[in-house]
């Protein structure tokens, strides 16, 4: 095996997300399904909320994470990981390394929040900054993996991080199969689209019919513009939203050719419109949620997810949100 990184897998299949699902038995939170009365009377239909804010580390990531470093060979671990983030990937890579007793480098830019970044280095990784704008996060990566011997982990475009990613979908068939039900529509927000293609994977296998939505901030519709021409698109800009968990450039090219044959629908939001998201949840779901993570929830609220009737599920992706930023958006809605 090669110092940098596992061999590359094929396309992840709903198989794939089953065996995700027993590596990660008893290290992640089985997050509940959560009916919500008044969002399902807003909207003329059943809507239930997968609120990952509740997850290790306050995000999904730590799925996919533990997913692809549980499966490192003990003898490649002492060498360590390598990821790049803003934050939420970082957390749940630092969080996996910690569990596994393995160093963890990760490479973050320097306008990530302070407390994504805090909480990264509390989980005991080292920290390594760049500007987003005149710097390759990547490249960085790579040179710190190949000086080390270490390994990468990617954020998304990963067959074994899209696979734990997928364990949200699993989780939302499975409990609402408890429930003499399967699901009409799945919304969840997508940056490089990871989540989305796991989840995918994971609700088509049970109903195909479902429609599974990309939700994106405007400004970084890579994934709706993407699904339109048929191939991989670039947002114009490395930053300008405060969705900061949602900036990748371009879909990854892994998740794009399960999304484009199987998803192929997303919805997008400003800012002010998530910031009015963030506040609802507060106050009316009685829910912490982070920008980037009620992307969703927004696209729901704004009416752009064509809701009618049915059984709906909107993932809460993240609620990893510093305090100035929180409270700019409960003054802001």
């Amino acid at each position: 095996m090669s110092a940098s990184e596992i061999q590359p897998a094929p396309l992840p299949t709903a198989e794939d997300v089953d065996a995700a699902a027993a590596r990660l038995l008893g290290f992640a939170v089985r997050t509940p399904l959560v009916f919500s009365p008044v969002l399902s009377e807003r909207a003329g239909a059943d809507v239930f909320l997968k609120p990952e804010t509740l997850q290790r580390t306050g995000s999904f990531k730590f799925r996919g994470a533990f997913n692809r470093m549980v499966q490192i060979p003990e003898e490649a671990r002492a060498a360590g990981v390598v990821a790049c983030s803003s934050g939420n990937h970082a957390q749940g890579v630092a969080a996996a390394a910690k569990i596994l007793g393995m160093p963890a480098v990760i490479v973050m830019p320097h306008d990530a929040p302070a407390l994504k970044r805090d909480r990264t280095r509390a989980l005991g990784a080292e920290v390594v900054g760049y500007d987003r704008r005149t710097e390759d996060r990547d490249a960085i990566a790579r040179a710190i993996a190949t000086e080390r011997g270490a390994i990468m982990v990617p954020p998304y475009d990963d067959p074994h991080i899209i696979a734990g990613q997928g364990t949200v979908g699993l989780e939302i068939v499975q409990d609402l199969a408890a429930l003499g039900r399967v699901p009409d529509l799945v919304a969840a927000n997508a940056s490089g689209g990871g989540l989305v293609a796991g989840i995918a994977l994971a609700v088509k296998r049970v109903a195909p019919q479902a429609r599974v939505v990309v939700c994106e901030p405007a400004g970084f519709d890579d994934h709706a513009r993407s699904f339109r021409s048929g191939v991989r698109e670039r947002n114009a800009q490395p930053d300008g939203s405060f969705c900061d968990a949602l900036l990748a450039p371009t879909p990854g090219a892994i998740t794009f050719e399960i999304t484009r044959r199987i998803v192929g629908e997303a919805a997008a939001v400003t800012d002010a419109e998530v910031a009015r998201a963030v506040e609802y949840a507060f106050r009316e779901l009685k829910l912490v949620v982070e920008p980037g993570g009620a992307v969703a929830l927004a696209s729901l609220l704004e009416g752009r997810l064509g809701v009618s009737g049915g059984t709906a599920v909107i993932v809460l992706s993240g609620g990893n949100v510093d305090a100035e930023t929180f409270a700019r958006c409960l003054a802001a809605a």
